[in-house]
């Protein structure tokens, strides 16, 4: 029979093991993993704002060609499409007719000359009047008067080029007849180097611009002309540059736009009056420009721009931007985000309010805009 102090001392054990295994166990909790993320630190440097507006190319001046004497079309004196100088003959009338009015013009000049000589000899003995005279001298005038006409009659029957540059088809040819006056011009003449483009910007760009330059945030580019660039219609840039020159002085009730000229240089006559292009002005230059990548900007329901920046602490919190344009593939922003600060780019799609994230420095970023040089 077991003494009562050995079951004691048996049973400890067995009642250790039982109390160890009623007592619950401890949830020891796993650390939150970090979500990993792109960012793109956000800095400021001096921006060359432009602004591309649609237009079409117009000749540099066009003259168009129409006869200032009657008669019948004997030649044409130019190729079609060519290049053609001031004051180069472009089509012959038949002269004939006006050379016999010059003719007999030179004839009169004489006779009244003649006249009016004798006169004046006659005058001294007063074998003729004070008027007989006068009249004489007039009537040689007069007949000098008709023999210019006559002689300009004839410089005319030989049609020139008003202006230099290139020349269109012919409308008439030869054996039609010409008039002085006519409405419809024979030919049309186009001078193409230079050449302008007319652009149209709304009236209220035009003063959004007029107050960034007054309060400061925007400063001329130093020159007095605008420098513009171009673009074709196929996509392909023009490798030369333009001068903007003109700018309307009314706006356009229609459209409430202002319509801008500048002139190209076109030494290869690239561009022909027409052409639909898209010009980008440079508007000036905002010295402490922010720019944020596109793919950083989310729109919530309200429209507003926001992106995710990241904290010191590697969490997230989301910021409401004031956007002011787009630049290349980026926004220009006014507010709510500062030099400095790491917005994220990557892996938006996995992070939500207070997050912690392991950021690293973006890879799908690459800003497509003008910086200026610093």
């Amino acid at each position: 029979m077991l003494k009562p102090s050995r079951l004691i001392v048996g049973l400890l054990p067995l009642s250790a093991l039982f109390l160890a295994a009623c007592k619950p166990t401890e949830q020891v909790a796993d650390p939150v993993a970090a979500v990993k993320v792109g960012y793109y630190l956000v800095s400021e440097a001096p921006l060359s704002l432009t602004t591309d507006l649609p237009g079409r190319t117009s000749a540099y001046r066009v003259a168009e060609v129409r006869p200032q004497v009657a008669g019948i079309l004997e030649r044409r004196l130019f190729t079609e499409g060519s290049e053609v100088k001031q004051g180069q003959p472009l089509y012959q009338i038949d002269a004939r007719t006006y050379i016999a009015q010059q003719s007999r013009a030179e004839a009169n000049v004489r006779s009244a000359h003649n006249l009016a000589d004798r006169y004046e000899r006659l005058l001294k003995s007063r074998a003729v009047s004070q008027q007989q005279y006068d009249d004489a001298v007039a009537a040689w005038k007069q007949a000098a008067a008709d023999k210019q006409v006559a002689d300009i009659n004839v410089q005319y029957t030989k049609v020139l080029s008003p202006i230099s540059g290139r020349i269109g088809r012919s409308a008439i040819t030869e054996g039609a007849l010409v008039t002085d006056g006519q409405s419809a011009a024979m030919a049309t003449v186009n001078q193409l180097d230079p050449i302008y483009v007319d652009v149209t910007q709304p009236i209220t760009r035009i003063l959004e611009l007029k107050r960034a330059l007054k309060s400061g945030d925007l400063k001329n580019t130093g020159s007095d002309q605008a420098e513009v660039s171009l673009t074709l219609d196929d996509g392909s840039a023009y490798p030369l540059t333009g001068t903007l020159k003109f700018s309307e002085v009314s706006v356009d009730q229609g459209t409430g736009s202002v319509t801008l000229r500048a002139v190209f240089p076109n030494p290869d006559r690239a561009l022909l009056p027409g052409m639909f292009v898209h010009a980008q002005v440079k508007e000036g230059v905002r010295e402490r420009a922010l720019l944020v990548p596109q793919q950083a900007i989310v729109r919530d329901s309200r429209g507003v721009a926001t992106v995710w920046v990241v904290t010191d602490d590697n969490h997230v919190e989301q910021r409401d931007l004031e956007t002011v344009r787009t630049v290349g593939n980026s926004w220009l922003v006014d507010s709510g985000v500062s030099p400095g600060e790491r917005i994220i780019t990557e892996g938006l799609q996995h992070v939500q309010a207070d997050s912690l994230v392991d950021a690293q420095p973006a890879t799908n970023v690459e800003l497509k805009t003008a910086f200026t040089a610093n």
